[in-house]
């Protein structure tokens, strides 16, 4: 049986808020990005689920609270949170003003003080991104590519055996581990070059099929459009 997932990007937080570099670490939803997370959950409130998940991180943990209290048609118990499914992670940069940390980037991968991400990875591909990023941060801690291909990977096995049966699910995750979800498994996608980034509270649909394989069918929707 195929499983629809809802993959849900969080809220508004404080850190999107001041421009600053947000994966592993976490910040507190701001008031926008629970007005925005409403319109989302009141959009989906009559989408039968059969279960909810999400990144273990808070921020991605309050927002699927805010799904499951709004749906009025679906059962759901506790939430099952999936570490998996965390933000990217960016080493010594967690924390740091986003722009300063491209440009850092950048110049690691030899183009030059660039502080537009999707400028770089367009430019250079996100597999030499992540190289440099792992080589900008100085304790080069930051995810490369192969690591973070090996845990979207195993991030969908984990979901596949999770769901066996269940034919649709809501997952809270994150922007950048959803937008490198869609440059791999979207069709739209070359899996080379940028997409867009999604937006907080956007909603990204894709098919987890019996034999394990994964794909993403609707990229980025916001409430409105639901």
């Amino acid at each position: 049986m195929a499983t629809e997932v809802y993959l849900v990007r969080h809220g508004e937080t404080m850190f999107n808020q001041l421009n600053k570099v947000q994966g592993w670490c976490d910040s507190p939803l701001t008031v926008k990005g629970i007005d925005d997370l409403k319109r989302t959950a009141d959009a989906l409130a009559q989408v039968h689920f059969d279960n909810m998940y999400s990144s273990d991180l808070k921020r991605a943990i309050d927002t699927v609270h805010l799904m499951k209290n709004a749906n009025i048609v679906s059962k759901i118990g506790k939430i099952k949170k999936l570490p998996e499914f965390r933000e990217v992670f960016f080493g010594s940069f967690e924390g740091d003003d986003i722009n300063e940390t491209w440009k850092q980037v950048a110049l690691a991968a030899g183009i030059g003080p660039v502080d537009d991400v999707q400028k770089i990875i367009n430019q250079i591909g996100i597999y030499k991104f992540r190289e440099a990023t792992k080589k900008a941060d100085p304790r080069h801690l930051a995810e490369n590519k192969q690591e973070l291909d090996e845990r979207m990977v195993r991030a969908i096995d984990v979901l596949h055996d999770l769901t066996e049966n269940e034919k649709r699910v809501l997952l809270v995750s994150h922007g950048d581990f959803i937008k490198t979800l869609a440059i791999k498994y979207w069709e739209k996608s070359d899996g080379l070059h940028d997409v867009p980034f999604p937006d907080n509270g956007s909603v990204t649909r894709g098919i987890l099929h019996d034999d394990g394989k994964f794909e993403i069918v609707d990229y980025n929707v916001n409430a409105e459009n639901l």
